[in-house]
């Protein structure tokens, strides 16, 4: 027996999950480490090391897959990680407010804070998509991932306009009131929206219901040994390690070499980003049109995706050893456009691969990748800015020095595309089950299919 896949509706619901999740984040990682560094002039080393502690906080991504692997429910994990979520925020908030009078004090509330935001985001992230992953249909994945994550960055930018005008004229206790209402309504939110949409369980065998859970790190070592899983953890850390390590520095090359003003530098950064949707609808609409064809292929976009970004990289390098004759933006939109098809399609195929391997395990997968993401965003940006400064003390201050690391995320496109060519991302084979009508009663209803025999 296997559970109905999620109509249009209820992908939409989910994404209104993600949407609430990105409110909170917006908020605390940018909004507040601006308040710290500006309004309250404290050093830029602290909040970033809060945001360094939220990502960190992420390895237990791993943990808590696990932990909904093992209920088999994913909806108390959400509920339970937008809670922790939403309190964390508030906090952050008021322990921003906090370091005005009380400097230590609001540093340990800060502390506790955002530790709860990187638990939450953990519990709530990885429960979330592996709901999508075990709940979505295969031909429908890559539209679905794309359509979460906008909504995601649309929740980043309607918190940021909307808390934007709210905090002007600014003080700490407005600062904490915004907090509490973007928190607050963010939960709710979150809350309405995964009511009843992961619906009853699926039946288990009584031959799995009696047999003792395994311990997590034979888990976790059993998923490792899975050659499929391995390959996807390592080519998620080495493509997104590429992919963040240009973050803090290409707006300053495109100041310091292609004497953009401030500005023009953060226009720049907007293309980039405007790539990346671009990317993603392109692979969300080729693959809805596409179904069952070779341009349909995850794998293909993901592969494709990389060599792209790669042969982008190349043009950057070229930007850097010869300033001022290379069009800049344009190469920065196909940067986008390359980086969002590679990273939506393997959203879409981390749903698909999340159940191959031994069942039951899909949580402690999703958790994996989840850690392998953290890891590299958390370190990639940090690299290429120690990078670019090592390579000035070698080649000098010019393009060079910039080109220099862009090389090196040149070969780690190439090198993760070498990976995903040798992970198989088809499903296993399975009966079809057509889609629930998109109406909330007919969500989570079960209808029958038959697994092969490789499930």
């Amino acid at each position: 027996m296997q559970q109905a896949k999620l109509g249009w509706l209820g992908i939409f619901r989910l994404g209104l999950v993600q949407t609430a999740l990105g409110a909170i984040v917006v908020l605390t990682t940018s909004t507040l480490n601006r308040v710290m560094v500006v309004e309250l002039a404290l050093p830029a080393i602290l909040p970033g090391a809060l945001v360094t502690l939220h990502h960190a906080m992420q390895l237990l991504r791993p943990r808590m897959g696990f932990g909904s692997d093992v209920g088999q429910r994913r909806t108390p994990w959400i509920v339970g990680g937008m809670t922790a979520l939403a309190v964390g925020g508030f906090g952050a908030a008021a322990a921003t407010a906090l370091t005005a009078s009380h400097f230590a004090l609001g540093m340990a509330l800060a502390v506790v804070s955002f530790a709860l935001i990187g638990a939450g985001v953990s519990a709530s992230g990885t429960s979330l998509l592996t709901l999508m992953a075990k709940r979505v249909a295969d031909e429908r994945r890559a539209a679905a991932a794309t359509m979460v994550w906008m909504m995601m960055i649309a929740g980043f930018a309607v918190t940021a306009i909307s808390a934007g005008k709210l905090l002007d004229p600014f003080s700490t206790s407005r600062l904490v009131a915004v907090a509490a209402g973007v928190s607050g309504v963010a939960l709710v939110v979150a809350l309405l929206a995964i009511w009843g949409v992961e619906g009853p369980d699926a039946p288990v065998a009584a031959e799995e219901a009696s047999s003792p859970k395994p311990a997590f790190l034979a888990t976790v070592r059993q998923v490792w040994s899975e050659p499929d899983a391995r390959r996807f953890t390592l080519f998620i850390f080495v493509s997104m390690l590429s992919y963040s390590a240009q973050d803090l520095i290409l707006e300053p090359f495109a100041g310091a070499i292609y004497a953009f003003t401030p500005g023009a530098s953060t226009k720049l950064s907007g293309v980039q980003h405007g790539g990346v949707f671009a990317g993603m609808l392109l692979v969300a609409i080729v693959t809805q049109l596409f179904k069952g064809r070779p341009a349909a292929s995850l794998k293909g976009w993901t592969v494709g995706g990389c060599i792209g970004s790669a042969v982008a990289m190349c043009g950057l390098v070229w930007a850097g050893v010869h300033p001022g004759a290379w069009p800049l933006k344009e190469n920065v939109f196909l940067l986008g456009i390359a980086n969002g098809a590679f990273s939506i399609a393997a959203i879409g195929a981390m749903m698909s691969l999340a159940s191959h391997g031994r069942s039951g395990r899909e949580g402690t997968r999703m958790g994996l990748w989840g850690a392998a993401q953290a890891i590299a965003f958390g370190a990639g940006g940090f690299a290429g800015t120690v990078l670019v400064d090592v390579a000035k003390l070698v080649v000098g201050r010019g393009g060079s020095a910039y080109a220099f690391v862009f090389a090196l995320e040149a070969i780690g496109f190439f090198v993760a595309h070498a990976i995903a060519l040798r992970i198989t991302f088809a499903p296993p084979a399975r009966a079809t089950v057509a889609p629930v009508p998109d109406s909330a009663p007919s969500l989570g209803a079960n209808v029958s299919g038959t697994y092969s025999s490789g499930e």
